[in-house]
């Protein structure tokens, strides 16, 4: 979800300025300590895309997921961040760029989790709250605010076609060409730009008409459309091919992976049944909290 700067003085100061006016300006940080043997258990405890990929690189998305850390601060409103935390949303940032080596998110320094839902006031009590996620413009440049819950929900849901990160990470791609239109001109060819646009053209015309497997969503506007189909893609690669196979196509021409022949498993110890204690730490059963339908 992309939002303006509308949230009251007060709270912008309170919450949000946080970091000096230089802070963009900060050199880039590299790591320079070896990948912590218990991160390493946390990824494949809990991103399955991490599963799938052979020895080698699993080392490049080890150094890209530290270096993340390193350089974009991870925060709670009412709520604790933990390393699982940490390492779920830096891994939402580096699946969708991950065969872009070099890739380095210039445009994000802060991610804020609150505990859950939220209004686009931030409002976390009351009506309207079913933001899940957003990303800032204004004062809020630079920040994106996730609800906790649904960031573990992404990753513990293999089969519901939604990744709450992932689908802000890619709005923060999309912006970088200096428009969120549902155009990544930073990886999409130039040759490639109108075809695209008339295939989300034609795929939206489908959701409008109650035609498509597609989140509703997406039909809200190209940039909503391309970040719905980005969490498609990266989390039933499968389907999406058997479905959608010229979206399946563009996707892979964009983020230059073929999601379709990744193994995408998590353990099988790690499987979270109804009753057991939600991942997300609330302290509620999963049924109850992440799992709720």
């Amino acid at each position: 979800m992309l939002i303006t700067s509308t949230i009251v003085v007060a709270l912008i100061s309170f919450y949000f300025v946080r970091r000096k006016k230089g802070a963009k300006n900060e050199p880039w940080k590299t790591p320079n300590t070896d990948f912590p043997d218990e991160w390493k258990q946390i990824l494949s405890n809990h991103v399955a895309f991490y599963n799938a990929l052979g020895n080698e690189q699993k080392t490049l998305f080890e150094y890209k997921t530290h270096e993340f850390l390193l350089n974009c601060a991870i925060i709670g409103v009412d709520t604790s961040v933990d390393t699982t935390d940490r390492l779920l949303v830096a891994s939402s940032a580096i699946i969708p760029i991950f065969n872009f080596p070099e890739w380095r998110y210039p445009n994000i320094q802060e991610v804020i989790l609150y505990p859950c839902s939220f209004s686009k006031d931030f409002e976390r009590t009351g009506e309207g709250r079913n933001v899940l996620g957003m990303v800032g413009t204004g004062y809020l440049e630079g920040k994106m605010i996730l609800s906790k819950k649904a960031l573990h929900l992404g990753f513990v849901n293999e089969t519901d076609k939604h990744n709450t990160a992932i689908h802000e990470f890619v709005h923060l791609i999309d912006k970088l060409d200096g428009k969120v239109d549902g155009i990544p001109e930073v990886l999409l060819c130039r040759q490639y730009t109108i075809p695209w646009i008339d295939l989300m053209n034609k795929k939206m015309d489908e959701i409008y008409r109650n035609d498509s497997d597609i989140n509703p969503y997406g039909g809200t506007n190209q940039a909503e459309f391309f970040s719905v189909v980005s969490e498609y893609f990266f989390e039933r690669p499968k389907l999406l091919a058997k479905k959608h196979p010229a979206l399946y196509r563009k996707m892979e021409l964009i983020f230059k992976q073929d999601m379709d022949a990744m193994n995408l498993h998590l353990p099988s110890e790690t499987q979270v049944g109804r009753n057991d204690p939600c991942p997300c730490n609330s302290g509620k059963k999963f049924k109850k909290c992440c799992g709720k339908n």
